[in-house]
């Protein structure tokens, strides 16, 4: 059996012997700044395509014991798993928690948040740093027609000069759940919605608004939360019908509990792709979320019905969970916000262990604002030891970085800045930007990609328009990060 299943390897190098931006050995290594291939893979998958009786018959043959090793051995073989896995060499250590060392540096265009305990002081120190004054009108009052979305300001200023009440959203938005989950729209947004829950929240908020006690510019504001984190009194489902009843739900969520802390209205959970494994948004339980865009389209995923919430106007943010672009994806078709921070920002304690090393809970939402101001209440070190990445360091981490938000509102503009070298590839017209460390820092490069998508998201010129009977926005943004060292790829497609 020689040859025939003799398996290649790769040998993986240590990350400090090679040059990653050049894709070369250093200069006074002993190859000489010989070329090194250490690009991402597109593997050639052959795995087979198969359904019905063949699938029974394949599925017998891998359950024996001699021709199923040997298909198995095949299959993973053919998909370069032994190549690139079983057969690798590392020349250093994995990394298993993916926490880095980090060099403080001067920043501009920046604010540091301090660090706090109460959610609420940072959403307030948020909002008067990054944004608008309080006192500044909201895009409310508009004369223009049609369909308008409220962001957290319009909520908070119109709760505080008594245009509207919590309760009279929280009444408005049951309605608009109900109306959606029923025949003929059959939206599939919610999993699960509790009206006599939404109705108490919001008649706490409105006394506090009553007395002049609001807690935060998100007191009274209606979120969303994606049924794979936990949030009281629903259960956590991940969108099956099994989940919650072999792992029960206890209280809410860290980050679902700093909102509830900035008296934040929970409204629900909202429906997924069934454990994240996909990216439709299509659930064969709860249904399918149907874009607001287009009933007849889907809403991506995993994170679908969070997206459609906030497309639809039902709330202006929406938590979901990120592993391999589930907030980013959906956000993208339904035309709305998709931010995904970094390892260790939120907690995620509370939240379904199914990736937690890559998987991140992130903000979905209307603008970049509301996206800015749901992330600095639900930012933080976790308090709690049940956190995955608490279990796994016992003292906290040294060289985590601290907390700078963009400032939205600066005067100058970041368009022509220029971050790094240009690169066209004609191919589907796609501009790939790479973004090296001698150019711009990976906080700084967050704080002005924060701005940039900004500043075009309001000019109208991005993710304005979609294709005639499609849902799909013509223009988006998405990110990649090679796990090789810190480079950055970002791609504007029109």
């Amino acid at each position: 059996m020689g040859g025939a299943f003799k398996a290649n390897r790769v040998v993986y190098k240590a990350a400090s012997s090679i040059d990653v931006a050049r894709r070369r050995l250093p200069a006074n290594s002993d190859d000489d700044g010989e070329e090194e291939d250490q690009s991402y893979l597109h593997p050639d998958v052959k795995a087979p395509r198969m359904g019905g009786v063949v699938v029974k018959v394949f599925a017998w043959f891998l359950e024996s014991r001699i021709l199923g090793a040997l298909l198995l051995y095949l299959l993973k073989r053919n998909n370069l798993i032994h190549k690139l896995v079983t057969n690798a060499e590392l020349e250093e250590s994995p990394l298993y928690v993916p926490l880095h060392p980090f060099q403080e540096l001067e920043e501009q265009e920046v604010k540091q948040i301090e660090p706090s305990s109460d959610p609420a002081s940072q959403v307030q120190q948020a909002v008067e740093n990054c944004l608008l004054p309080l006192s500044s009108p909201n895009c409310s009052t508009t004369t223009s027609p049609g369909f308008h979305r409220w962001t957290v300001m319009d909520y908070y200023n119109a709760y505080t000069t008594r245009q509207i009440t919590p309760t009279m959203v929280a009444e408005r938005l049951i309605a608009a759940i109900e109306e959606s989950s029923s025949a003929p729209w059959d939206m599939g947004f919610f999993i699960n919605h509790c009206p006599k829950d939404i109705l108490k929240q919001a008649s706490e908020s409105t006394l506090r608004y009553e007395r002049g006690e609001a807690i935060s510019v998100l007191d009274g504001v209606p979120i969303a939360v994606k049924d794979e984190i936990d949030c009281a009194p629903y259960p956590t489902t991940g969108g099956t019908k099994w989940l919650h009843k072999a792992r029960a739900s206890e209280g809410d969520a860290e980050c679902v509990a700093r909102l509830r802390q900035c008296g934040a209205i929970l409204v629900g959970k909202t429906n997924m792709h069934e454990l994240g494994a996909g990216t439709s948004g299509i659930n064969p339980h709860y249904g399918a979320t149907r874009n607001p865009f287009d009933v007849g389209k889907i809403a991506g995923g995993s994170s679908s019905g969070s997206a459609a919430v906030v497309a639809a106007g039902l709330c202006p943010a929406a938590l979901g969970v990120d592993g391999g672009g589930s907030v980013r994806m959906p956000a993208a078709l339904c035309g709305v916000v998709g931010f995904k921070p970094t390892f260790g920002r939120v907690p995620h304690s509370g939240v379904l262990p199914l990736n937690w090393t890559v998987g991140m809970v992130g903000v979905l939402a209307g603008t970049v604002e509301d996206s800015l101001i749901v992330y600095a209440a639900i930012s933080g070190d976790s308090q709690k030891t049940s956190d995955p990445e608490m279990k796994n360091n016992k003292k906290p981490n040294p060289t985590k970085p601290k907390l700078y938000l963009p400032l939205l509102e600066s005067t100058s503009s970041v368009t022509n800045i220029k971050l790094a070298r240009y690169k066209e590839v004609s191919i589907r017209r796609v501009r790939n930007f790479v973004f090296r460390d001698d150019f711009v820092t990976n906080n700084d490069l967050c704080s002005l990609m924060f701005r940039w998508i900004n500043e075009y998201w309001n000019s109208g010129s991005m993710i304005a328009r979609r294709r005639s009977g499609s849902a799909v926005p013509t223009r988006w943004i998405s990110c990649r990060r090679n796990t090789g060292g810190r480079r950055w790829r970002w791609s504007y497609r029109r």
